[in-house]
């Protein structure tokens, strides 16, 4: 007699709440469907759950996110670089305290022991009631230049993913890989390991809206931010092998609404805002505007945080970072929340002068293009890149000439610029990675370098 599994997936919500009441009604009654046909089903997610955009996820640190989640019981969940590097490594290591699921995890060790986060486990296998025997294996983007600073080490999925088959071979019979690594690697995984009979993918935010078929392995993945959910079905022999496996996704928007989703939906929004509104930091004594396209006091404002930060008399900020005003008044953290939604670190460059003039050039060259550029990802929460705008550097374009506080640069002496890890990841600035010495100042989000800033220049008392 041949056996069903259906596997239901969701993978890199983002904290989109808004879809989360249709997501959870379909999931709830997907999963009481199979039950009640006798059918086995597993629920996973694939990482990128929390992110901090959202004010509640920023006000609890991604433990609002848990809750959601636990409201569902998945089988297993994985984590995400939103998760992995938006949070801290003791908030990582309290994220999940109350969840009700398992965290499965094969690719990141904590630097300081060497082992596995107590709260992850390298697989997990789930029997059926046909004695089928479903192996989970999970793997995050291993990301080596950041991972590290926040106390991680990532390791390489081309070598953990042989260790765990011979840790695990003659102990399953279905092989289901969750992966946050991407598209172009779920591919070259179905290449190599063609044992893996279905590779759940996220990371990329690709959309297979009826899968993929590649050397014999099922790929499947749903999208972004919840605008879809992934349905898988196996069928199996009496051997317990895939005779059949089928991909699908369901549009969260052709889901049917209630009355109450738009009521929870904006009881958390509010309830997030209203936690971070209550955490006051300072008293600004006046309202300083953003300005996306020409310089302003605000941006400079900025500048004066990183460079204070990074320790540096040099920094440049683009004006597009600034999604709205710094108010009069009192300051809390949700004014620094929806003014600098950005997930970005400070860094500290490293230049000789030579190579500092050069950047500089480089950022002139593209400032009229970058001015109302519009830009996605690498942390950028905003709509356009913006001026470009400099702390103890001038440019004089007639005679291509860099002056540093003032006086013409030194090509043999060392300087060190503030920037952003923003400015290290786009395109546009080649020097910083060719010539510069990198330190990414991993502690804290721009938006907290800026608060704490503003709370010791201009304190409440």
């Amino acid at each position: 007699m041949s056996e069903a599994i259906t596997i239901l997936h969701t993978n890199d919500i983002h904290s989109h709440f808004e879809n989360w009441p249709r997501i959870r009604r379909y999931l709830l009654d997907q999963q009481m469907i199979s039950r009640e046909t006798g059918r086995a089903v597993i629920t996973v997610d694939l990482g990128d759950a929390v992110d901090r955009a959202h004010p509640l996820s920023e006000a609890t640190r991604g433990r609002a996110n848990v809750e959601l989640l636990n409201q569902i019981k998945y089988d297993a969940v994985t984590i995400g670089n939103n998760e992995g590097l938006g949070l801290t490594h003791t908030e990582l290591d309290r994220l999940y305290q109350d969840a009700n699921f398992d965290v499965v995890l094969d690719n990141l060790v904590d630097a300081r022991t060497g082992q596995q986060p107590d709260w992850a486990q390298p697989a997990k296998i789930i029997t059926t009631a046909s004695g089928t025997r479903v192996l989970l294996l999970a793997f995050t983007a291993p990301f080596t230049m950041t991972y590290p600073l926040n106390g991680w080490t990532p390791q390489r999925v081309s070598d953990r993913l042989p260790e765990l088959l011979r840790a695990y071979a003659g102990q399953f019979d279905v092989l289901v890989v969750l992966s946050h690594l991407g598209l172009n690697v779920d591919r070259w995984l179905a290449k190599h390991f063609p044992t893996i009979d279905v590779i759940i993918g996220s990371h990329t935010h690709h959309l297979l809206v009826n899968g993929e078929l590649d050397h014999g392995v099922l790929l499947a993945a749903a999208g972004k931010y919840g605008q879809h959910v992934g349905k898988i079905t196996l069928t199996l022999d009496e051997q317990h092998r895939v005779t059949a496996a089928n991909a699908a996704t369901v549009t969260t928007t052709d889901l049917p609404a209630m009355p109450t989703d738009q009521d929870e939906i904006t009881r958390w929004q509010r309830y997030g805002a209203q936690l971070l509104t209550d955490r006051v930091i300072a008293r600004s004594p006046a309202q300083l505007r953003p300005h996306w396209h020409h310089a302003s006091q605000l941006t400079a404002l900025g500048l004066e945080a990183i460079t204070a930060y990074a320790g540096t008399e040099l920094g440049m900020l683009n004006g597009g970072l600034f999604m709205r005003d710094l108010p009069a008044g009192t300051v809390n953290r949700n004014d620094l929340h929806t003014m600098l939604p950005h997930a970005m670190h400070v860094i500290r460059v490293t230049l000789k002068g030579r190579d500092l003039w050069r950047l500089v050039y480089e950022m002139e060259l593209v400032r009229p293009f970058l001015n109302k550029y519009h830009i996605q990802g690498m942390g950028f929460r905003g709509q356009v890149f913006g001026y470009i705008q400099y702390q103890g550097l001038e440019w004089q374009p007639e005679q291509h000439r860099l002056l540093v506080n003032g006086t013409a640069v030194d090509f043999e002496r060392e300087y060190q610029i503030a920037l952003l890890d923003h400015h290290l990841f786009i395109p546009f600035f080649p020097t910083i990675n060719i010539s510069g010495r990198t330190e990414i100042l991993f502690d804290a989000f721009l938006r907290t370098v800026v608060g704490d800033y503003l709370s010791a220049k201009w304190p409440l008392t």
